[in-house]
C-alpha cells in the first residue's frame, strides 16, 4: 500500500475550449473573461496527467463545486502495453 501513496497524478477537466490569436491572449489581464464552447449543461472531459480517462458533470452545490464522474474511458491497446511494463512498443505511441 505504500507504494500507492507515493505516486503523483495530476487531475484537469476540461470545461470547455476556446480559439483565439495569440495577441489577444498577450493583451488579456487579471479578470479578463475567455468565453468557451460550452454550456453549463456539457460534459467535461477529465484528464490524468494530460491523458484523457473520463468524463463527468459539473455540480454545484452552495459554494462549492464538484465534477461527478459519469463515464471511464477504455484505454488503447498502446497505453495498456505501457503501463503493463511491455517494452515493445507500436509506431503509433505517443
Amino acid at each position: 500500500m505504500q507504494t500507492v501513496e507515493n505516486v503523483e497524478l495530476d487531475i484537469a477537466v476540461v470545461i470547455g475550449r476556446s480559439v483565439m490569436p495569440i495577441h489577444h491572449l498577450l493583451r488579456m489581464g487579471r479578470g479578463a473573461v475567455i468565453e468557451l464552447n460550452a454550456n453549463e449543461n456539457d460534459e467535461v472531459e477529465i484528464l490524468a496527467n494530460n491523458f484523457p480517462v473520463a468524463r463527468g458533470q459539473v455540480v454545484v452545490q452552495g459554494k462549492r463545486i464538484q465534477v461527478e464522474v459519469t463515464s471511464l474511458l477504455r484505454k488503447p491497446e498502446t497505453i495498456s502495453k505501457r503501463f503493463r511494463g511491455d517494452e515493445r512498443r507500436s509506431d503509433d505511441a505517443f
